[in-house]
């Protein structure tokens, strides 16, 4: 079915249920944008959601290569005007009205085959550099021109590290859940200098994995400070979606510090309360 084929409402429609189904965080931020930057956001949030859903969700190998090789193709579509999927479509308007960079497509996509042909255990720093750039930075890159910041060193420069600043705190909230699904995030590096098994089936237990945390969270600390160096170069009221996102993700990491990086604990939350607080202080009165 082509874009002339298929209805955009409907075609929209699909991409914002899909945002509301996954009751993402990013879910508030997006509301506050215009209609048509609004729109183009929940489609490029609905291309990362089911990228991500081949490579998690149930299936072979080669299956999931498959499908994902499907959405390179569906690209290709899509920047040659004709998608063929309701996600596709939903695309259409937002790659033209924002000159979306085709290649960021891709370079989720390759994340993705990352964690298709994985899974991924103990990657090197260079390796789970890679892995993040595709997996988070992609995402940013996509996102930036939709929320209408200026092309440039200091846009690519805060996409990027909030980027890496969120996917590396999500690792850290992550590590048991991940081992149980026989993943392991945690860098090969940190993991030998701390004495730990390579193994995601013993980690959680390992005497060394609290220092191995603390590092990794001195890493992301750092992403978030160069972000935050670089939005002083933007208008952050431009970006208040990304800064609701940074704020929530800091104060995962804040708690995460503050309760220390002991095994066994819960995986950390925050409550409606607490976000809303996130809220307001993003959204309304930002301390940069």
């Amino acid at each position: 079915m082509t874009a002339a084929a298929m209805d955009i409402e409907q075609a929209r429609r699909h991409a914002e249920e899909t945002v509301k189904r996954s009751k993402t965080s990013f879910g508030p931020g997006m509301r506050i944008l215009s209609k048509a930057r609004r729109e183009g956001m929940y489609a490029v949030y609905a291309f990362c959601r089911e990228v991500d859903d081949i490579a998690d969700e149930g299936g072979t190998r080669e299956e999931k290569l498959a499908a994902l090789a499907e959405w390179r193709a569906e690209i290709d579509r899509l920047y040659d005007g004709a998608p063929q999927t309701p996600t596709g479509v939903a695309l259409l308007a937002p790659v033209r009205a924002f000159v979306l960079p085709k290649q960021e497509f891709i370079l989720m996509i390759e994340g993705m085959e990352m964690d298709a042909k994985g899974p991924v255990i103990a990657p090197s720093l260079d390796e789970l550099a890679a892995y993040t750039r595709r997996v988070a930075g992609a995402a940013g890159q996509l996102s930036m021109p939709v929320f209408g910041a200026p092309k440039g060193e200091a846009s690519d420069h805060f996409a990027i590290s909030l980027g890496d600043a969120l996917q590396l705190t999500n690792i850290l909230r992550d590590v048991e859940q991940d081992a149980a699904e026989g993943r392991l995030y945690l860098p090969r590096e940190l993991l030998e200098k701390h004495g730990c098994p390579l193994t995601p089936s013993e980690i959680s237990a390992a005497p060394g994995l609290p220092a191995v945390r603390a590092e990794l969270a001195a890493m992301a600390r750092a992403k978030f400070a160069a972000a935050r160096e670089a939005l002083k170069s933007l208008d952050w009221r431009v970006l208040r979606p990304a800064l609701l996102m940074m704020g929530v993700y800091e104060r995962y990491l804040d708690k995460m510090t503050a309760r220390g990086w002991a095994n066994g604990q819960a995986r950390v939350a925050l409550s409606k309360t607490e976000k809303a607080a996130i809220a307001f202080r993003w959204l309304l009165a930002p301390k940069i």
